[in-house]
């Protein structure tokens, strides 16, 4: 059903490596969002799924405005919505993760898709939109507000209290809940235990949200879990970059979490506000297999009081993206500080110096980007504002390789 799949879209589950940087001028071809927010974008074959908190979406020319219930698919090359994908997700999409056989799973905040109770977590079939049997997680008691997907297995973050609490390793086909991974998130900063982000490897998983221990062990907002042998075990690895406290508004101010393509360092996006430490409103590289008693960052990029939200990293940058103002901004207070460059809503990152390049092709602020996607062809962006690289691209554009 889908057009013009080629042998690097149906790669794209693979970790995407770019060798430079995305062109600043978006493509024509995506579809709009016309309302909400987009949370979160996945890339089945050729298809595009984009879920959040909308309910409709048109054509990239404006016209053929259909419903849609937080949930669409569009197809990659041409822009053209999927008219077969159009589920009734009862409730916002927070995360998405591509399936096997044409399938997507999507988490939220949900309890009904088709009117069928199946909690926040489902798998759905691209053809037609309905839910695939088989595929019971039990999910329950929370939201589910990230997934990562590696092989047979399914990793579930939120604040859910069942199968397990707020992280899960689970059957990608049946849901079946992974006796081997029993890693438990504790000792929250807010009231419920919440995994915000999360990311896989081959042989590690790192968490970020509002936990401070991991089984019990100290591990403010960050960690890792070593995921590499038959059982999984928290991994050594510890820092307490993220134990000073932020803004009081934030007790828990990690947000975003991307891994390098090779697995060797990752970053942690921030918000906090302007008042707090060295790490809030920031974007922050740490390398995975650290050894040191405390692990500190590579390097901290600050906006100097603004939030990010969601970063990708792709080897040639490390792409952030809220509602900032402002990069290479440490001393700034809600004010552009010494060495402050104006980078609005969206920057790419230097990964080896941290310092902002020169990409700028700009981005309506809003409340911020809420997803980012990679793949061979260029960098998908999903948001809650209309204006991408200074033209109309509501909530989803793509910016492509040169």
């Amino acid at each position: 059903m889908f057009s013009r799949v080629t042998l690097a879209a149906l790669l794209v589950a693979a970790p995407v490596t770019h060798g430079r940087v995305v062109s600043a001028d978006p493509v024509n071809t995506t579809p709009h969002v016309l309302d909400g927010i987009v949370n979160a974008i996945a890339l089945v074959g050729g298809a595009v799924v984009v879920g959040g908190s909308f309910s409709e979406v048109s054509a990239a020319d404006g016209s053929g405005t259909v419903a849609r219930d937080n949930l669409f698919a569009f197809d990659l090359a041409t822009g053209r919505i999927l008219p077969g994908f159009a589920p009734e997700v009862d409730g916002p999409v927070y995360a998405l993760a591509a399936g096997d056989g044409g399938t997507v799973y999507a988490g939220g905040d949900f309890p009904e898709v088709n009117e069928q109770p199946v909690g926040p977590l489902t798998r759905l079939g691209l053809a037609d939109g309905a839910v695939v049997p088989g595929f019971a997680p039990r999910v329950a008691g929370g939201m589910v507000s990230t997934l990562a997907r590696r092989g047979s297995r399914l990793y579930a973050g939120g604040d859910f209290t069942a199968p397990r609490t707020a992280l899960a390793r689970l059957d990608a086909v049946t849901g079946a809940a992974d006796p081997r991974f029993a890693i438990t998130p504790g000792a929250p900063l807010a009231p419920r235990v919440k995994v915000t982000a999360l990311a896989a490897t081959a042989d590690r998983l790192v968490v970020d949200g509002s936990f401070t221990t991991l089984d019990g062990r100290s591990r403010p907002q960050l960690g890792l879990i070593d995921v590499g042998g038959s059982t999984a075990k928290v991994a050594p690895w510890r820092s307490t970059a993220y134990a000073p406290a932020c803004m009081r508004a934030f007790p828990s101010y990690v947000r975003g979490l991307d891994v390098s393509p090779d697995g060797r360092w990752f970053v942690v996006v921030t918000t906090g506000g302007p008042r707090g430490g060295r790490l809030c409103d920031s974007a922050a590289r740490f390398e995975t297999y650290a050894t040191a008693p405390d692990v500190r960052p590579t390097w901290v990029n600050s906006t100097g009081g603004d939030s990010l939200y969601a970063v990708s990293v792709t080897g040639a940058a490390v792409y952030v993206g809220g509602h900032q103002r402002w990069m290479d901004n440490p001393r700034g207070h809600d004010t552009a500080g010494p060495g402050a460059v104006p980078r609005e809503g969206i920057a790419a990152i230097h990964p080896v110096t941290g310092k902002a390049l020169s990409w700028n092709p700009g981005r309506e602020r809003g409340i911020g980007v809420k997803a980012f996607l990679a793949h061979p062809g260029g960098l998908l962006v999903g948001s809650d504002t209309t204006r991408l690289g200074r033209e109309y691209h509501a909530r989803i554009g793509m910016f492509p390789l040169p």
